[in-house]
């Protein structure tokens, strides 16, 4: 009797290394899904009754004034093959609908759909619609440690519809050329005008930066057409495993054919990174933009500072925050909504979950 218990015990621990052996080779699942909701309160101190600037917000996403808002749902499809992939990221909302503004009907929802092949270990060409290459913040609200956002992702480029071509380098560099239609227009009218985009790139374990570039070329649609060159540095240091750093750089010249000169805004911002722990951090940015010459219509330079905490638990991540915006000349509103002034503070409370 002992015999066979000792015999089965060994057949049925045989058949469990067996099924556990099969299960670590099993191959990974092509198809990936994954996503976001995100709501928030936002109050301006100046507590301005009117839309438009009268929230004292001149940045993206949050132009609302002591009201709960939902921000965006997303979900997001990839399946990927030895040799090709295909990504489709739709959004949902007040959040994603400023994302596609150039954009009407079903393509408001479409974040990105690209597909894209490699014909070498090193080599990825990709043709369709993605978030821009250029700035340190993205338009997912879960990848971003603020937030709200800063006033170079709102002026700056949001999506590029067209084809590039990725290369990765030796060393953890890698180059990224590509054409596209006009900046932020997934199917335009007129086909004349096409974008330059660029990039070098350098990921290593602590430190790592981007060199942007983003350029019209070719015949205007129409005789007063803007043309629109940006450039920028975008870095982050890992100074510890609770301390990190970024930096987010750029310049943008503004041509119209019909108009002598060019205009410039510009701005540059450092993000202090502190996580004490997995489930609290701290993030401060401070940001100036300059616009004093009215290229975007901000029309003064403004210096902002925004404090945020993270608290996560599990999937979900709640952000209170802090920001201060203070400009050079009086772009803000009092209470009133028609006395001007130069500064002006917010509180925000925002509620994530990412899956």
């Amino acid at each position: 009797m002992l015999q066979k218990n000792s015999l089965l015990l060994l057949m049925t621990a045989c058949a469990c290394t067996n099924i556990l052996a099969q299960d670590s080779t099993a191959k990974e699942n092509p198809l990936k899904i994954s996503g976001s909701v995100d709501a928030y309160y936002r109050f301006n101190f100046d507590n301005t009754p009117s839309g438009g600037l009268g929230y004292n917000s001149f940045t993206s996403f949050t132009n609302s004034q002591n009201t709960f808002q939902l921000g965006m749902a997303s979900v997001k499809a990839t399946y990927a093959t030895e040799k090709a992939g295909v990504v489709a990221d739709l959004g949902f909302g007040k959040r994603a609908e400023e994302f596609s503004y150039a954009d009407d009907k079903t393509l408001q929802v479409i974040k990105q759909a690209y597909v894209y092949f490699k014909p070498s270990e090193n080599v990825t060409l990709s043709l369709g619609k993605w978030g821009t290459h250029i700035g340190y913040e993205v338009l997912d609200p879960q990848v971003n440690r603020n937030y709200s956002m800063s006033y170079m992702f709102s002026y700056g480029p949001f999506s590029h519809t067209g084809i590039k071509a990725d290369f990765a380098l030796s060393n953890g560099n890698g180059i990224m050329i590509g054409v596209a239609n006009p900046t932020d227009v997934t199917s335009p009218d007129w086909a004349s005008t096409k974008v330059l985009n660029a990039q070098y790139s350098h990921v290593g374990d602590k430190f790592s930066i981007y060199a942007n570039y983003s350029g019209w070329f070719g015949a205007k649609s129409t005789p007063n057409a803007v043309s629109v060159n940006q450039v920028g540095i975008t870095a982050s240091a890992k100074i510890s495993d609770k301390f990190g750093i970024g930096y987010d750089g750029t310049v943008q010249l503004l041509k119209n054919d019909v108009k002598d000169g060019t205009d410039k805004w510009w701005g540059s911002a450092l993000y202090l990174n502190l996580d004490p722990s997995p489930a609290f951090g701290l993030t401060l940015r401070t940001e100036y933009f300059a616009d004093e010459k009215d290229a975007v219509k901000v029309g003064a330079n403004v210096f902002q500072t925004t404090l945020s905490a993270q608290y996560k638990t599990g999937n979900f991540t709640l952000i209170p925050e802090f920001r201060l915006d203070n400009a050079s000349q009086p772009v803000f509103s009092k209470s009133d909504d028609i006395t001007g002034k130069k500064s002006t503070a917010t509180f925000m409370l925002a509620g994530i979950f990412a899956f």
